[in-house]
C-alpha cells in the first residue's frame, strides 16, 4: 500500500449530502474482486448521459459537462470535499477502490458512514472529517479560485488552505501508523513473518501430526 504522508492537490467539490457507494460505483460494475478497473466508471451516472455496463468503451459515451469531474478545472484533482454522510449505503469495498484508482487519496466531509470510513484506511485513503463551517468555507474558496489546491498534511493532522488557514483534524493513532507507513492488513501480518515461521517450525517439532499429509 502507497504511504500517505502529505498530500498537495487540486480540490474537486461535490456540493451532496448522503452520497452513498452505489453512486460511488454502480452495482453492474461489482462483478470483479481485482480492486483495479473501477475508476473509469467513479460516479457514473453522474458523469455520463448514458447507462453504463463493464466492459464499455467509455470514451464513445456522451457526457455529462455540468458534473465537476467533467469540467477543465477539476482535471487532476487527487482531495475530494463533499457533505455530510459520504459514502453510505451498502457495505462494498468498490467504493474506495474506484476513488482511489480515479486518483483521489483524500476525502474531506463532515462527517462518514461507518464501513466507507473504515475500508477507506484499508485501502491508503485519508477521510478527514471538518466542521460543516469549515467544510463551508473549502467550498466557498475552491468555486471563487480556479486550480484550487489543500495541503493535507497526515503527521500534524492539518488540512491548511492556500492562505495559510490550518484546520486540525482528528484521525486513530493506529490508523495515522499504519498511512503513514504504506501498511494494509497484509503488511501489518508480514511484519510478524519472522515469528509466524518460528512458530510453524516449533509446531512442526511439538505436534507434527498438524503438519501431516492425509493419506487417501
Amino acid at each position: 500500500m502507497k504511504k500517505y504522508t502529505v498530500e498537495q492537490g487540486i480540490v474537486a467539490p461535490l456540493d451532496r449530502a448522503n452520497v452513498d457507494t452505489d453512486l460511488i460505483i454502480p452495482k453492474q460494475f461489482l462483478k470483479s474482486i481485482k480492486r483495479t478497473g473501477f475508476g473509469d466508471n467513479l460516479f457514473d451516472e453522474l458523469r455520463y448521459l448514458d447507462e453504463g455496463y463493464p466492459g464499455q468503451d467509455n470514451s464513445k459515451r456522451p457526457i455529462n459537462t455540468e458534473f465537476v469531474l467533467n469540467q477543465p478545472r477539476y482535471q487532476g484533482a487527487s482531495i475530494l470535499i463533499s457533505r455530510a454522510n459520504f459514502g453510505c449505503g451498502s457495505s462494498r469495498e468498490h467504493a474506495p477502490w474506484a476513488l482511489n484508482e480515479y486518483g483521489f487519496r483524500t476525502v474531506i466531509a463532515p462527517s462518514f458512514a461507518d464501513i466507507f470510513f473504515n475500508n477507506c484506511f484499508k485501502n491508503g485513503m485519508l477521510p478527514v472529517i471538518l466542521s460543516e463551517e469549515q467544510v463551508e468555507q473549502l467550498f466557498k474558496e475552491c468555486a471563487a479560485t480556479e486550480g484550487y489546491q489543500l495541503t493535507i498534511d497526515l503527521d500534524a493532522q492539518e488540512v491548511r488552505t492556500p492562505s495559510g488557514t490550518a484546520f486540525k483534524f482528528e484521525v486513530d493513532p493506529f490508523r495515522k501508523h499504519c498511512l503513514l507507513n504504506g501498511l494494509d492488513d497484509i503488511g501489518l501480518t508480514l511484519q510478524a513473518a519472522d515469528d509466524i515461521r518460528a512458530y510453524e517450525e516449533n509446531t512442526k517439532q511439538s505436534r507434527p501430526w498438524v503438519f501431516a499429509e492425509i493419506q487417501a
